[in-house]
């Protein structure tokens, strides 16, 4: 049992002018189940970092007061548990059951406990393997479902779960929610920071939803909170329950076809896989994970050398490398013509500021400086960046590294965009002005391939999906789900023939 206080709380990370959050008072008593809320960069992820002790004095200016149990939480670490969003930060042995009692052997847990404490945390998370089970041959699901029992191994009085499901397809993401539900004591305490609200308040019996700039916006029964502040944060960018968000389809139909993948994989990561990029269209690409989806990714653009299959640019994606596939393309010319937007937003950050970091590409491209700095200003103010042009990139939180990582590839305005989640982390605001910025890309003839896990963005947006699954060939599907591997899909996208997908 554990329970939080906070005073006046606030944190400032080091070399930053803004605080991450500021003016926090909160209580959390013992057993209560709580979920924070708040639009991008209100300092969710800043206040579970502060409850599990891992901001050193050294590192930023603290003000007020956080307590577990009357303690500085820096010194109470043994009673706190944390997960974070993406299991591989946080799994460092090769054997399953070896994972999951490595916290227990550093916590000095006697010899004769450590293994029945094991057993016991698999079984709660309902694990699927025995201890025998290598890591690296997990899904996302199972991984994290591992990483969550090693957190309850340890038996903490508070759990902290900083967006446990966000780098999960919808069926991990339910087995997370379960293992959480079906593992908790009834006197732990949990503070969850999650962006699918919806699926995430079976699990909670208190809402609170945090003020960027400073302080406690609103507290209480979660029915309560949306009924009476519901309408004000989906304005200000908070997920709420029922706030649909508008579908951004193509007004027109696509146009030519830009890339062709035939037979394209990377084996083991990628079965071969057939597909079509037109210009004008927004395609979604969906599936579990582990079927390949970011290895397909990084294929179509040219940045892996395919195993198996081909990728074929038209003539006018390509212009003088219309004999050469697109992984041997010089960097200038990749960038105006296919830019990606990586699953990590830091694999692609290389200058010291946000500012730096958006005129790269445009500055490649050979644009003059009045035109880079148009371009560079537009996407500050309109990704709510523009306060953190001076920051370094890797001191952003996950959402507004995000939001920079997109926008460096917008940046170009390239005739094929390839995007591996790019919502993933977002408020509702820059959510939505994410969406209009690819409906606006792929309205004025561009084509956007985007890997996704998120369904209300394949709702809004995608023209067209393909599915992959761990069999030896993907199935395209327009959104409503319907199997668009024959003629009546080529039909609705006015093509000539059998529309692309699957393997024939």
């Amino acid at each position: 049992m554990s329970a939080v206080v906070l005073r006046g709380f606030g944190w400032r990370h080091g070399g930053r002018r803004r605080w991450a959050l500021r003016g926090v008072d909160l209580r959390v008593e013992s057993g209560e189940r709580v979920l924070l809320l708040g639009p991008s960069g209100a300092g969710k992820s800043t206040l579970l970092a502060a409850l599990a002790g891992l901001l050193p004095e050294d590192s930023g200016e603290q003000e007020g007061a956080v307590e577990i149990d009357g303690l500085d939480p820096r010194k109470a670490r043994e009673r706190v548990g944390i997960l974070f969003q993406d299991p591989q930060t946080q799994l460092v042995m090769a054997r399953s059951g070896d994972d999951v009692a490595f916290g227990l052997e550093n916590r000095g847990v006697p010899a004769g406990e450590i293994w029945p404490r094991v057993d016991e945390a698999l079984r709660r998370v309902g694990f699927p393997y025995d201890r025998d089970r290598p890591t690296a041959a997990l899904s996302g699901g199972e991984q994290q479902r591992l990483a969550l029992a090693g957190t309850l191994a340890l038996r903490p009085g508070l759990l902290l779960l900083d967006e446990p499901t966000a780098n999960l397809d919808p069926a991990g993401a339910a087995l997370i929610r379960r293992a959480v539900a079906n593992a908790l004591d009834p006197d732990t305490t949990m503070i969850l920071v999650e962006h699918r609200v919806t699926e995430a308040l079976p699990l909670v019996d208190r809402v609170v939803v945090l003020e960027p700039g400073g302080g406690v916006r609103a507290d209480g029964p979660p029915e309560t909170v949306f009924a009476a502040h519901g309408d004000a944060l989906a304005a200000a960018g908070v997920w709420v329950p029922g706030h649909v968000a508008p579908p951004r389809h193509a007004a027109a139909p696509p146009g030519d076809v830009l890339l062709t993948a035939g037979r394209l994989g990377l084996p083991p990561r990628l079965a071969p896989t057939d597909l079509r990029v037109r210009a004008g269209e927004a395609l979604a690409v969906l599936g579990p994970n582990g079927a390949g989806k970011s290895t397909l990714a990084l294929l179509l653009g040219g940045l892996l050398k395919p195993g198996t299959g081909t990728v074929t640019a038209s003539a006018e994606l390509a212009g003088r490398d219309a004999r050469t596939p697109p992984h041997r393309w010089r960097a200038p010319a990749l960038v105006r013509r296919i830019g990606s937007v990586f699953q990590d937003p830091e694999h692609q950050f290389v200058t010291a500021t946000v500012r730096d970091e958006l005129a790269l590409g445009p500055r490649r491209t050979g644009q003059p400086d009045t035109a880079v700095t148009a371009t560079v200003d537009g996407l500050l103010e309109r990704l709510r960046l523009d306060k953190l042009a001076g920051a370094n990139p890797y001191t952003l939180s996950g959402g507004e590294a995000r939001r920079l990582s997109v926008a460096t590839a917008l940046a170009t305005a390239p005739r094929l965009l390839i995007c591996d989640e790019p919502t993933y982390g977002q408020d509702r605001r820059t959510w939505l002005e994410l969406v209009d910025l690819l409906a606006e890309l792929r309205d004025a003839g561009h084509g956007v391939v985007a890997v996704t896990h998120d369904e209300d963005f394949v709702a809004a947006l995608a023209d067209r999906t393909l599915t992959l699954d761990r069999s030896p060939s993907g199935a395209e599907r327009s959104p409503d789900g319907r199997s668009s591997t024959g003629v009546a899909e080529a039909a609705r996208a006015g093509d000539d023939g059998p529309a692309a997908g699957g393997v024939p």
